[in-house]
C-alpha cells in the first residue's frame, strides 16, 4: 500500500508540472530569441575585449621602446649583485669592503662578524677555495688595521 501512495504523490507532482506548463507557454521561438540575444551579447563582449587589447598593444609599443632604450643605456653590472672583475694586485680598502660585504668605515666588530660569516661559507676544510679564503683573510686584516674601535 505504501507503494501505491507514493505513486499517487508522484502522479500529483506530474499533474502540477503539466498544469504549470499549460499556464506559461514556452514556445521554441521564445527560446530561440533568448539564445540569439545571449549569443549577440557574448559576441559584443569578445569584440570589445579584442579592441581594448589592440589599443593596449598600440600604447605599449612606444613605452616598450623607451624602456628598452633605458635598459641599453644602463651598465650591465647594475642588474647584478655580484662584483664584476677580478682581484687587484694589492687589495684596496674598497675591494676589501666589497669582499666582506660591509661598509669601508665599519667597526672592528662588524668586520669580525662579516669575516666569520663569509669564512663559514668559504672555508677550505668545508670545500671552499684556499685562494678565496686567503683573500677573505686579507680583506679582514686590511679593514681591521684601518677600522675604529
Amino acid at each position: 500500500m505504501a507503494n501505491a501512495g507514493s505513486m499517487s504523490v508522484d502522479g500529483g507532482e506530474m499533474m502540477r508540472d503539466a498544469e504549470y506548463s499549460l499556464k506559461t507557454p514556452r514556445s521554441d521561438a521564445n527560446i530561440d530569441r533568448q539564445l540569439a540575444r545571449t549569443l549577440i551579447a557574448v559576441g559584443l563582449g569578445v569584440a570589445a575585449a579584442g579592441l581594448a587589447g589592440r589599443y593596449a598593444f598600440q600604447l605599449w609599443k612606444p613605452l616598450g621602446q623607451v624602456f628598452s632604450e633605458t635598459v641599453r643605456k644602463m651598465p650591465s653590472s647594475a642588474f647584478s649583485s655580484y662584483y664584476k672583475g677580478g682581484f687587484e694586485q694589492k687589495m684596496s680598502k674598497r675591494e676589501a669592503s666589497l669582499v666582506l660585504g660591509i661598509s669601508p668605515v665599519s667597526t672592528k666588530a662588524k668586520v669580525r662578524d662579516a669575516h666569520r660569516k663569509i669564512m663559514v661559507l668559504n672555508h677550505p676544510d668545508k670545500g671552499g677555495s684556499p685562494y678565496l679564503a686567503a683573500k677573505i683573510n686579507e680583506a679582514k686584516d686590511l679593514l681591521d688595521k684601518e677600522s675604529r674601535r
